[in-house]
């Protein structure tokens, strides 16, 4: 794929249109060279048999980087209205009351369209848009306190890990997008955001008490620095964290 103006392309059986192919989207740097928008796109299209999974059936939040992702980005909750007809749509939470319409990504064709839009990051939600009251998986979101880092945050996250195989919870790492790391606990039975949320505040305090110089569930920032903190509060109906190979 090249070229600026556009080129139709048939992902599936769908048709669309992708434009500014050329365009850099992650400027080059010591550790690789320029990615164009049409090598996001070859990488979406490779890793949508193994993406798609975490992504069917939820209600996606896209954070877009139009100019690149070395310029201001911006999220978009509420799918855009020129979207292709093929691309699905279900209500989600706004931010704290009502109800908006979401982009579903179902497909790798709508997969595909969203990378045309330069969204480089996909957020979902921990429920699926068919059920939005009951989370299919708890989330411990690690974030390091400075000069603490990400590799402070693999120590934590193996703690955290010891505690869920205790009481026979099986838990999955990866990072957070950002400077930080995250780990899930899938869960095959019904549970509220309330619980959730609960229950992974009561690990991290756990924690705290026993590594009080390394490990704090304060949301207060001063008490960060140092140590790694353990945000329980992801674990909310209108939360959303970045998905897997996003």
């Amino acid at each position: 794929m090249s070229g600026g103006a556009g080129t139709t392309v048939t992902v599936g059986d769908r048709e669309l249109k992708l434009t500014n192919l050329d365009k850099v989207l992650y400027p080059a740097t010591s550790a690789g060279p320029a990615v164009t928008k049409a090598e996001v796109i070859d990488y979406y299209v490779r890793i949508a048999p193994t993406i798609l999974p975490h992504l069917a059936g939820r209600c996606i939040t896209f954070l877009r980087f139009p100019d690149g992702a070395d310029k201001p980005g911006f999220f978009e909750k509420r799918c855009p209205k020129h979207r292709p007809e093929w691309v699905q749509t279900a209500l989600g939470p706004g931010d704290r009351n009502g109800s908006i319409g979401y982009c579903r990504l179902d497909e790798p064709a709508s997969l595909v369209w969203s990378a045309n839009l330069a969204a480089l990051e996909l957020h979902v939600p921990m429920a699926l848009a068919t059920d939005l009251e009951t989370p299919r998986a708890v989330v411990f979101d690690l974030d390091p306190g400075a000069p603490a880092t990400v590799v402070e945050c693999c120590q934590i996250a193996l703690l955290v890990r010891e505690v869920l195989t205790s009481v026979g919870l099986e838990s999955f790492a990866k990072t957070s997008g950002s400077k930080g790391l995250q780990l899930y606990v899938p869960l095959n039975t019904a549970c509220a955001h309330d619980a959730a949320g609960d229950f992974a505040l009561a690990v991290g305090q756990l924690l705290e008490r026993q590594h009080p110089r390394r490990v704090t569930t304060t949301m207060a920032r001063a008490v960060r620095p140092g140590k790694i903190f353990i945000d329980w509060s992801q674990n909310v109906r209108h939360k959303t964290t970045i998905g897997v190979y996003s």
